[in-house]
């Protein structure tokens, strides 16, 4: 479970201080040598460059219908086509509540899909309905695919509620039941977790009907054949990616686990110590060998030191650090397989942190025009941005350059 700290200045004065602070840094004779400043140096900033509903996340993606629209087709009993993006397995199913099936919804899915029907649930009904999984948990959990459970031959599909027995199911039939994973979408970007969390967004039980769409030859059917299906039978497609932002947006993902003072060589600061409710939510902020052994080769430390410098003379602020750090200098093909979703989570939690200390308008100490996007999307109001001003030396200068790239 990943920790986060946020320091806090204790001091309550105006923000009037931080252009004096900034104006008496000085570059060192390594940065003279160089004659620059770090490559994200920039003026203080008094607005937020970015206008209108441009980066909510209430924006659906490009050719997908919204998620509030599709949970509420969800929530009336239709189906809806869940889709990956074109990144992902780029394949679509139809979904359907399972307490809302009907003999010809049904009828529509098995003419439309593989005729291969799912059943997704949580594991406790699995448990309560005495349905074993195809492979051990541990197997499973290892593994990014679906977790299949032991088939079953009954079609009464809101049998699945909390009243259903044992009994009420014919073992070894044409149903595959499926594991969800606990978190949903946020642990496990899969069709089967969409399924319940759609289900339970539209204030159903958390059981969902699903089968993969085939195309005309009977393969799998891929954007933008999905799309093209959608328009010609009026249905809801809805991405993954955009029930996950969905998601983020709304629920609260960490929690404040202590307190405490943090007298430091800048002022007096109080230390928030917060918890990550989902799993798998890991954001990288930390920088060991920069910020606690003062490594020349990033300008971590100094940035933080700065920072809390900064905040300190300001007389508010607040600090997020993130404990574990992938590391800048690891060669673009690792930063190219690193997920963007995976960013978006970083600013769902950071921003919940804030949320958490009632932090509502603030002035982001940075220059990176994509944290500004994140953050706004959450509802916070950016007002403008002051620089962390550190300069370029001989040790950090080949850090910064992989930096920008």
């Amino acid at each position: 479970m990943a920790i986060r700290i946020a320091i806090e200045s204790t001091d309550r004065e105006e923000l009037d201080k931080t252009r004096d602070t900034l104006n008496s840094v000085l570059p060192n004779s390594d940065a003279i040598a160089f004659g620059a400043f770090a490559a994200d140096t920039a003026p203080i900033s008094n607005s937020f460059p970015i206008k209108g509903g441009e980066f909510d996340l209430d924006q659906p993606t490009a050719g997908f219908a919204s998620t509030p629209k599709a949970i509420e087709d969800i929530r009336q009993g239709k189906i809806v086509m869940v889709a990956d993006d074109e990144d992902g397995e780029n394949e679509g199913d139809l979904i359907l509540a399972a307490e809302k099936a009907t003999p010809e919804a049904m009828a529509f899915i098995v003419k439309y899909g593989t005729r291969i029907v799912c059943v997704s649930m949580k594991e406790g009904d699995l448990e309560r309905l005495q349905l074993p999984l195809m492979a051990s948990d541990r197997e499973n959990e290892e593994k990014p695919w679906t977790t299949y459970a032991m088939t079953v031959g009954n079609d009464n599909f809101g049998s699945t509620s909390r009243d259903s027995k044992s009994e009420d199911f014919n073992r070894l039939g044409h149903i595959f039941p499926l594991k969800y994973r606990k978190g949903g979408v946020l642990k496990r970007a899969g069709h089967t977790e969409a399924s319940v969390d759609l289900a339970m967004l539209a204030g159903m039980e958390p059981v969902a009907v699903l089968c993969e769409v085939v195309d005309d030859e009977g393969s799998m059917a891929r954007l933008p054949k999905l799309h093209k299906f959608a328009q010609r039978e009026n249905l809801k497609i809805v991405s993954i990616a955009d029930l996950i932002r969905h998601r983020w947006k709304r629920e609260k993902l960490v929690e404040h686990a202590a307190a405490a003072r943090l007298p430091a060589m800048w002022g007096p600061f109080i230390a928030h110590c917060h918890r990550s409710i989902q799993d798998g939510n890991e954001v990288h902020s930390e920088c060991l060998t920069g910020d606690t052994f003062g490594s020349a080769r990033c300008d971590c430390g100094n940035r933080l030191a700065l920072a809390m410098q900064q905040i300190e003379a300001a007389g508010r602020g607040v600090l997020v650090y993130v404990q574990g750090h992938e590391g800048r200098g690891i060669g673009l093909g690792h930063k190219l397989r690193a997920s963007n979703l995976q960013d978006d989570g970083r600013d769902a939690v950071e921003a919940n942190m804030l949320c958490d200390l009632g932090v509502k308008t603030m002035k982001l100490m940075m220059n990176n025009p994509s944290k500004y996007v994140g953050l706004k999307g959450y509802g916070l109001a950016i007002a403008g941005g002051v620089p962390l001003v550190t300069p370029i030396t001989k040790e950090n200068k080949r850090y910064l350059e992989t930096k920008r790239s």
